[in-house]
């Protein structure tokens, strides 16, 4: 009898393993359609400003860079991604060069100016007292700022930090470094859009973002 259980754990243990072998290769997949790590394939925006770059030696090191030159820009601008999502997760490390400057990450937008990569929609904010907020960028702005405290407490204003956004329905939540800075509802959330990196006008600015993984939600 003990002999034929463990055999079941055994083939239990073993399916399951195969199962989350799975699991993660669709997840890596998942991730790779949505950032490929090796070129801007499936975005748009105003190119001159994005690239992508090896910060190692390994495909997993690459990393989404925009840098707006040592003039800056006059208006805020996105590299847009030529799909739509609705339900998903994000998350991701990023920095702020010499932590100057003010970035974001666009979730169910749209474009506004194609000549210029303007959008509109809620905006999961990077960079000075907005880390962490949510902010309706041509959509009646401060959505949900997040708790000064606990970016405070946090935040790494000049080194890499973790960023995670989860949307579903009309719930978003966001984490900076592990701490929830938003967690709510938000009625006026649109069921679908673009995801969106911000360069925000102003002075010289670089953002990087890294180590990106993508899920979308619900059509497991």
């Amino acid at each position: 009898m003990r002999s034929t259980l463990m055999a079941l754990i055994g083939s239990g243990l073993l399916v399951l393993g195969s199962a989350t072998g799975r699991t993660a290769a669709a997840a890596d997949k998942e991730t790779t359609g949505f950032f490929n790590g090796k070129d801007l394939d499936g975005w748009e925006g105003l190119t001159e400003y994005w690239s992508v770059k090896r910060l190692g030696r390994s495909a997993s090191d690459a990393a989404l860079v925009g840098n707006t030159g040592k003039d800056g820009i006059k208006f805020n601008t996105f590299l847009c991604s030529k799909k739509k999502y609705g339900d998903f997760e994000l998350s991701f490390q990023v920095r702020l060069a010499n932590g100057k400057g003010n970035s974001g990450v666009q979730i169910r937008s749209e474009i506004l100016d194609m000549k210029k990569y303007t959008v509109k929609g809620p905006q999961c904010d990077i960079g000075q007292q907005f880390w962490g907020s949510l902010y309706g960028e041509h959509f009646g702005g401060m959505m949900k700022a997040a708790p000064e405290e606990v970016v405070k407490e946090v935040l790494k204003p000049d080194d890499f930090n973790d960023y995670y956004i989860k949307c579903v329905g009309k719930h978003v939540t966001i984490k900076l470094n592990g701490k929830t800075t938003v967690d709510d509802d938000f009625a006026k959330m649109p069921e679908t859009g673009i995801i969106a990196w911000q360069l925000h006008q102003g002075g010289p600015m670089e953002v990087t973002f890294k180590n990106l993984k993508f899920r979308q939600l619900g059509n497991e």
